[in-house]
């Protein structure tokens, strides 16, 4: 989405980054497990901790991805794999 890179670019990070640094502020509850093969993704991954969103940055990403736009099962149809 063209707003997402928007936003990561006001914050000089990458769409993933900001990603990861949503999910951080929603609470000391909340963690973030990112999976990835490379280093230089691990290494993207945790420049996340280094961004650091305002709340009106948090509600220009709410305003992009209302929550109620995002919704499905984690998993698509698994019924081909067996038990």
């Amino acid at each position: 989405m063209a707003k997402i890179r928007e936003i990561a670019d006001s914050q000089g990070c990458t769409p993933g980054q900001l990603a990861l640094a949503w999910v951080l502020a929603q609470g000391d509850d909340v963690v973030p497990i990112p999976g990835t093969k490379r280093i230089a993704y691990l290494e993207e991954n945790v420049g996340a901790a280094a961004v650091e969103l305002s709340a009106d940055d948090l509600s220009a990403l709410e305003d992009a991805v209302p929550r109620d736009a995002v919704a499905g099962a984690r998993y698509g149809d698994m019924s081909s794999i067996d038990a």
